[in-house]
């Protein structure tokens, strides 16, 4: 590590020792693991609004709509402030955070895109569910589309350069590679299925420039992007596709940085399962390896699901700083589930971990994150400080308020419609029928 900063403590509650993240190693990434109703959502609150405190802006995915909360001030309580003064939380008081709201159905907050081309023939496939040939003949489209410049935005963009490599089968085969009538009407049919389920909404320009994820307020505080997931989490292919496609822009674009004293950004995705579920090996080696690497670009990821058992070894190997909440024993499988978690951890000789994290309450939870040195903490049975913001959404009338003071304005909030794939291929293939 770098002795050209000094550390900083991001302390979130209290066991036998205090809860921190070391603001030097946010980055080494997190988990967020419990039962329904034990507290996770609000364990997600207290470490955005401390993120943003120290000046780091956050994202995070919002699921159920009360996340919301972080942008408004929790109401005043006797027990909420001897909670806060019980686990040594310094100048607590009830107050919200700035907040961006985000939204791809544009109901809830700013609109949110990102062209094809951004998006990748990769991330697409898996949006599609494509077999390997379809994906085959999708990687042709997108190779040809680049080397003959022709700029894949939206969904009518490809959906006319499939219709030009239907009706030109012969002569893309013989340039890029062979595509069948049959590959290119499957993909067709699930693209119909895509604009049915609204996904045209995120795909187009203005693209969001993840700069704007990256901003903070004029006090210094970073700015909680929050992505309202409400309706997205209804489609949870297109949910994943968009964590995966942040996840894999930021490594991308971002340049390395090193140690530094705070992350550049966190990230907190909700339902986090989805990402990992039914994606194939070459994903999840993609997926594994912008995990491995994005910390490098000053970035930390931290994943919430209901067990440490719905995040893939490869992954879960990664992420350092863990809050594992209750988990329930119903069944065998709950058994498993626990026993994996507890020995996760680095045990307590004080308790049975194990034991514990069926018997723990609404926001209690089993902690370790990295000490000095970079080694994982002996657990700890936590006790998580109380917000400062809301515990509950904001209601409509405060979201519109908040919207009508971002500082984001209306940048994204009008459709553009440039001269892409679409009007090119038109001409294109209109000169062909022509000559013909």
């Amino acid at each position: 590590m770098s002795e050209d900063f000094e550390v900083v403590k991001l302390h979130f509650g209290k066991g036998e020792r205090p809860a921190q993240i070391l603001g030097h190693y946010a980055n080494r990434h997190g988990l967020i693991t419990g039962a329904t109703g034990t507290g996770k959502t609000v364990t997600v609150q207290v470490l955005a609004e401390n993120f943003s405190q120290l000046g780091v802006p956050v994202f995070v995915t919002d699921v159920k709509g009360d996340v919301s909360g972080l942008s408004q001030a929790g109401k005043a309580k006797d027990k909420l402030i001897a909670r806060a003064e019980k686990l040594d939380v310094k100048d607590y008081k009830f107050e919200g955070s700035p907040v961006v709201f985000w939204d791809i159905y544009r109901k809830y907050g700013h609109p949110v895109r990102t062209t094809l081309t951004e998006l990748g023939p990769m991330l697409l496939g898996r949006f599609l569910e494509l077999s390997d040939v379809q994906e085959g003949v999708l990687n042709v489209g997108f190779k040809m589309a680049s080397e003959e410049k022709l700029a894949l935005l939206d969904l009518k963009d490809l959906q006319q350069l499939l219709t030009y490599m239907g009706e030109n089968a012969k002569e893309v085969s013989n340039k890029y590679g062979r595509v069948t009538g049959a590959s290119i009407g499957a993909i067709q049919r699930r693209l119909l299925k895509l604009e049915q389920q609204g996904a045209e909404m995120l795909l187009g320009e203005p693209a969001i420039s993840l700069e704007d994820f990256m901003k903070q307020d004029l006090s210094g505080r970073g700015i909680i992007n929050i992505m309202d997931s409400r309706d997205l989490i209804q489609n949870p292919q297109m949910y994943a596709t968009f964590m995966l496609w942040i996840m894999t822009e930021l490594f991308e674009s971002l340049p390395e940085v090193g140690d530094q004293q705070l992350p550049k950004l966190i990230l907190f995705f909700d339902e986090a399962h989805l990402i990992f579920s039914e994606a194939p090996k070459a994903l999840l080696r993609k997926i594994e390896q912008v995990a491995r690497l994005v910390r490098s670009k000053g970035v930390g990821i931290y994943f919430c699901t209901q067990s440490p058992g719905d995040i893939p070894e490869a992954i879960l190997g990664q992420l350092a700083n863990k809050v594992q909440h209750a988990l329930r024993s119903y069944t065998p499988k709950d058994k498993k589930v626990i026993k994996a978690a507890a020995d996760s951890f680095r045990p307590n000789p004080n308790f049975d971990t194990g034991e514990v994290i069926t018997k723990l309450g609404i926001g209690e939870a089993l902690v370790s994150t990295l000490e000095e040195g970079g080694a994982p903490s002996i657990v700890d049975w936590v006790k998580i400080a109380p917000p400062r913001c809301r515990m509950g959404a904001a209601t409509e009338e405060e979201r519109k308020k908040v919207i009508s003071r971002s500082p984001i304005g209306s940048k994204y909030d009008a459709d553009l419609d440039k001269d892409s794939a679409f009007e090119k291929l038109q001409a294109r293939q209109q000169k062909i029928d022509d000559q013909n």
